[in-house]
């Protein structure tokens, strides 16, 4: 067996429906898969606390877990070992490298972070001081709470001439959350810069990464850089087609980019298998919420900047919450980079948009959340895109970023416990959304970020007058510029 196939050959997952969750015991890898009871009511949810409310040994629910190889479970066990003395060694909280070459650090060393975490207080504005310095003069936080007031007035005179519109002058005020402002064009550059400098900590020599849109993998490679760490980023051939600058940009920032035949989940699974072989000295840094437990929980908590800054920016701009969050779907970072923070707050509605692609019907689409079913993939319960016989789905979006069959498990219990809302948008919505933003706001978003800017036309009209409306502009789309040309998307505007 691959090591980085989490499925067992011949014996995939039962297939569950949407409809059924009610799941038999299987054996993944060495690792029983038993029926999980239903996580805690959203009543139970402490509103404002900084830790997830639904997190218990590594599950949301039934989603989530370490679902891994069995030559890892060995190393999970030596970690344990360590685990502890970390707990109570004071020259490794204060993040000085351990002496020697420890490959027990070294394995699986993502899951020091959580250790970090919990030993550090995190109301305190010192809190990991080294990042938070970083995130203020390189990445350029915090970023801005936009106001667009042109967008806004669209849909308003939009309200005005529909039918049934009533003539109101009202209607709810759209905000965007800049992070298309970030050092490197996107959200993904919180995460990145935090784990390479764990990386750097624990001795690592060298930084392995998977990247689809390209967007993961120049932050990586410019967090590496400079941390002085090499860096790998493997890339799928279909991807690197398609965002050929971001290509340029990761081998001018010194990385080696290793193309994978196929696409994102292709070279995800790619680099997996490189990390396992060089796992001794290579640190396998994740850019999504997906992945064994604490990968997904990790990314998050370094993405959870996004919603603490737009409660906090919110508060000052009109003295409250926002009333709706919008974030596009691919597995999930930049939506629960939004949402984490809000998710105790049951007066703030949480809205997620997938991938359709060409249609629901087509076959060609990323929509997991909308028709998947419950499975394993790269090492955690998800969500996925997979056929009768558990075999993974090859997905489809104009948004690269999407193009992944599964999404995290947080996302998936959000789903599951109706505590968030998920819609689609199609291809051609995503790009009719992009050309609107450009043309009023002077912001050319990503494919990925319009796809939630494409919900606005069947959202706002639902929403009540003055309500505050918050979308993520998880990145911009300057990469997106070739697909728009080959689509006549630009031509059609001279």
């Amino acid at each position: 067996m691959s090591l980085t196939k989490i499925q067992v050959v011949g014996q995939p997952l039962p297939r569950v429906s949407a409809r059924n969750h009610r799941m038999r015991n299987s054996v993944v890898c060495g690792v029983s898969i038993k029926r999980h009871h239903s996580g805690p009511s959203l009543g139970s949810v402490t509103k404002g606390s900084d830790e997830s409310p639904f997190l218990h040994n590594g599950t949301f629910g039934r989603f989530g877990g370490k679902f891994v190889p069995e030559t890892l479970i060995s190393h999970l066990g030596d970690l344990e070992d360590e685990f502890n003395f970390v707990l109570n060694d004071h020259e490794f909280q204060v993040g000085r490298k351990p002496k020697g070459s420890s490959a027990r650090f070294v394995h699986l060393s993502i899951k020091l972070i959580l250790t970090l975490i919990k030993l550090i207080d995190r109301h305190s504005p010192a809190k990991y001081e080294e990042l938070t310095t970083a995130l203020k003069d390189y990445v350029g936080r915090e970023t801005p709470l936009y106001f667009a007031g042109l967008l806004t007035e669209h849909y308003k005179n939009l309200a005005r001439t529909t039918e049934g519109g009533g003539g109101r002058n009202g209607g709810p005020e759209i905000f965007l959350k800049r992070e298309d402002l970030s050092h490197c064009g996107s959200h993904k550059i919180n995460n990145a810069l935090a784990q390479a400098m764990i990386a750097r900590r624990l001795g690592c020599s060298h930084v392995v990464a998977a990247t689809g849109a390209g967007q993961h993998g120049v932050a990586t490679a410019a967090a590496c850089a400079k941390l002085s760490l090499q860096c790998i980023v493997f890339m799928g051939t279909t991807d690197m087609k398609k965002q050929c600058s971001n290509v340029h940009s990761m081998k001018l920032l010194g990385v080696q980019v290793k193309s994978v035949e196929g696409t994102f989940k292709d070279a995800s699974s790619e680099a997996i298998r490189n990390w396992v072989e060089n796992i001794d000295v290579a640190y396998y840094l994740s850019g999504t919420v997906v992945g064994p437990h604490p990968c997904p929980v990790m990314v998050c908590e370094f993405q959870s900047v996004i919603g603490k800054e737009t409660r906090r920016q919110a508060k000052q701009l009109w003295g409250g919450k926002p009333d709706v969050l919008v974030a596009c779907v691919g597995s999930g970072s930049n939506a629960l980079g939004l949402f984490h923070e809000f998710v105790g707050d049951e007066d703030v509605r949480l809205v997620g948009v997938e991938g359709s692609g060409l249609g629901l019907d087509s076959g060609k689409h990323s929509a997991t959340l909308a028709v998947g079913d419950i499975g394993v993939y790269h090492g955690t319960m998800s969500y996925l895109l997979q056929d009768d016989q558990g075999q993974i789905l090859r997905p489809h979006s104009i948004g690269v970023g999407l193009e992944y069959p599964g999404v995290g498990p947080e996302i998936s219990f959000l789903k599951e416990t109706g505590r968030a809302e998920f819609y689609t948008a199609t291809d051609q919505e995503a790009i009719q959304a992009c050309m609107l933003l450009s043309r009023l706001e002077g912001i050319i978003p990503a494919l990925e970020a319009s796809h939630a800017f494409a919900f606005l036309d069947k959202l706002v009209p639902t929403l009540a007058d003055g309500a505050k409306v918050v979308v993520n502009c998880s990145g911009r789309g300057d990469k997106d510029l070739d697909t728009l040309i080959q689509r006549g998307m630009v031509s059609s505007l001279c």
